[in-house]
């Protein structure tokens, strides 16, 4: 072992973490200090000296005999002198004289003479002390200046994980055992995943049951899910179920402005998590970090390297020692293709949306610290909530509470989950919004012809409430559906219904009024979206038949689809979405036309109530014996 090796151990201490050699810290802080009150002499010098003008001896002994001094002071090698003048200006404005001192001459008379007009006169002892006196006036301000530069740097190096200014250093938050106070009972509808991770779990606590068997503990697993599904929330159950030294830590951490501090970030966490294995690691959207490599650019900036060394980190460490690597993102196409091979990120698991007994799952955790009132059916809460995630039931929870305080209730009750959902959905009642009589009319119809499309039709979605209140999301009234149960699956007929319920406040308009307004606009935005995909991604076109005209990107980010097709193709598409819109139209026109009477009743009875329910509307249907048997698939048409 050689001299450096010996000094490098020495400055190990007991986690195995360098320690700085005080000398090789304090010097170059000395140095940095000394260089400080250097330049802070020449700035205060340069300052000074920009106020003083010299003058001979000869103007000096001038000036005396004239009276026209008002204060002199004798230095060593200098005389110091202000006019009268001069000493009638501002003190900023002040010019002050200086003279060289001839040594050896007696200044006695030449003192008497000033004193007797006047003149204020101040003498410094005539030993050179000029270097001692630099060295004790400075000497204060030096040794203060490296006190503050001390502590600069250990607050700095606290702060940010050691070294300079620990830029190096993780960031990981580190949890041990249940101190993130979530477990697999507070995560629910998310029963596969959690399953999956269990075994992981497993592993770490009982790594003989699979080494018996030659099993080994997979690296990493990578949570796949829209954004509010519980990938973090998932994360921390882990760290309270696994009672093992948790890494909790975001992509977005490892980047820096420095080339190479990502990946020194990278490096210094699996060196940690290496001393108290078996751990867990979990990095929150690692797309920050983990985005695919662009061959065509060919540079090596810092998220290359730091992809470059979390790879290599990966590879590195032993699985037998129980470090295990998680992370979570939304948007999994875009991650490296090395990042997912087997051996690193090997096990990809989803984070769905839940679906309608995970939803009534969420429902009762979220409302297991709310008092709810006996009428609370959270059934028909989680019916009507299909496709919400996680976060946005956690909202809903909340909000009615919020609104069951506002009322002045004890306990939240059935009015306020349904209120809160009204809320997401359309937003807050707009108490300032004054509508004229005709346009309160045409709203009534417009709603209305939504609802009774959605009644008079086969497969459609049985309607739950209709209002002409506006609302703060823009929409001037609003008709919700209720779903009865869970859909996966749709037709090309319950497809076409839901198209015709869709254009059905258009339709009524022009059948009762021969018009068309702008608050059609949402309903044909979402029609038109609907008609394209049937087209470009379903096969549900006679024109192009099974053909996919259309790729999806970024699925869990909602995102849209991109054609995947010729300019001709593109402008055909376009005809035949046309061509669907226009039928769908004229069938809903056609509709309501063979039912106005119907149409007039209902619109009459909801511009008098301002909002009416599902059973009000259904019995003015089967009073005219004109309902059908209504299906199921849960949607909210707004203006």
């Amino acid at each position: 072992m050689n001299h450096d090796q010996e000094n490098r151990n020495r400055n190990q201490n007991k986690n195995g973490r360098e320690t700085r050699d005080p000398l090789r810290t304090g010097l170059p802080l000395l140095a940095l200090a000394v260089v400080i009150v250097l330049l802070f002499n020449w700035v205060y010098n340069s300052i000074t000296s920009a106020q003083l003008e010299e003058k001979s001896y000869t103007d000096f002994l001038t000036m005396v005999q004239r009276d026209q001094l008002a204060e002199v002071q004798f230095k060593v090698d200098r005389v110091l002198f202000l006019t009268k003048e001069e000493a009638g200006q501002a003190g900023g404005a002040r010019t002050v004289y200086y003279t060289g001192l001839i040594t050896g001459t007696d200044n006695t008379a030449l003192v008497y003479k000033m004193q007797s007009q006047g003149v204020k006169v101040f003498q410094e002892p005539q030993e050179d002390n000029s270097v001692i006196g630099f060295i004790l006036s400075n000497l204060l301000i030096l040794g203060l200046t490296f006190f503050l530069l001390s502590l600069l740097m250990r607050k700095m190096g606290s702060a940010m994980g050691g070294g300079l200014g620990g830029v190096g250093q993780s960031k990981a938050k580190v949890y041990m055992e249940k101190q993130t106070g979530v477990t697999f009972a507070d995560v629910a509808g998310q029963d596969e995943a959690k399953e999956s991770l269990q075994e992981i779990i497993d592993f770490l606590h009982n790594p003989q049951k699979y080494a018996a068997i030659g099993a080994k503990l997979p690296k990493g697993a990578l949570l796949v899910g829209s954004p509010g599904t519980g990938k973090t929330l998932l994360a921390k159950a882990v760290a309270g179920e696994a009672n093992v030294p948790f890494f909790s830590i975001s992509g977005s951490d490892f980047v820096e402005m420095f080339v190479g501090v990502g990946a020194s970030r990278v490096r210094d966490l699996f060196q940690q998590a290496a001393k108290v294995a078996p751990c867990i690691i979990f990095i929150d959207e690692i797309d920050a970090v983990g985005r695919s490599r662009d061959s065509r650019m060919g540079s090596n900036s810092e998220q290359e390297q730091t992809l470059n060394q979390l790879l290599g980190e990966i590879d590195g460490f032993d699985s037998s020692k129980g470090v295990v690597c998680l992370a979570a993102t939304n948007r999994p196409e875009i991650l490296d293709k090395a990042l997912l091979r087997a051996g690193r990120f090997d096990r990809r698991i989803i984070v769905d949306r839940p679906n309608l007994q995970g939803r009534l799952d969420t429902l009762k955790v979220h409302t297991k610290k709310i008092r709810l009132s006996e009428d609370v059916d959270l059934q028909k809460i989680a019916h009507a909530t299909a496709g919400a995630v996680g976060a946005d039931l956690a909202n809903l929870v909340n909000e009615a509470a919020l609104r069951a305080v506002r009322k002045g209730r004890q306990a939240v009750n059935q009015e306020d989950l349904l209120v809160s959902f009204e809320t997401v959905i359309a937003g807050t009642e707009k108490k300032n919004t004054v509508l004229t009589d005709m346009e309160k009319r045409m709203v009534a119809y417009h709603e209305v012809g939504h609802a009774l499309v959605a009644a008079l039709e086969k497969h459609s979605q049985p309607v739950s409430k209709i209002t002409i209140v506006p609302h703060t999301s823009g929409a001037l009234g609003y008709t919700m559906h209720m779903p009865e149960e869970e859909k996966y699956l749709s037709t090309r007929d319950e497809l076409l219904v839901e198209l015709r319920t869709l254009v059905g406040g258009r339709a009524a308009e022009e059948v009762a009024f021969g018009v068309q307004t702008t608050g059609a606009s949402n309903d044909i935005q979402r029609a038109t979206d609907l008609a394209r995909r049937m087209v470009a991604q379903f096969g549900m076109s006679s024109r192009f038949g099974p053909m996919a005209l259309a790729t999806v990107q970024h699925e869990y980010l909602e995102g849209q689809a991109y054609l995947d097709c010729s300019q001709t193709t593109a402008a055909q598409m376009d005809q035949e979405v046309q061509a669907i819109l226009g039928q769908v139209l004229a069938d809903a026109k056609k509709l309501l036309s063979d039912h106005r009477s119907l149409l007039d009743e209902v619109a009459l009875y909801l511009l008098a109530k301002e909002t009416i329910t599902g059973d009000e509307l259904m019995r003015y249907v089967n009073a005219n014996q004109t309902a059908l048997p209504a299906s199921v698939s849960q949607e909210s048409t707004e203006d």
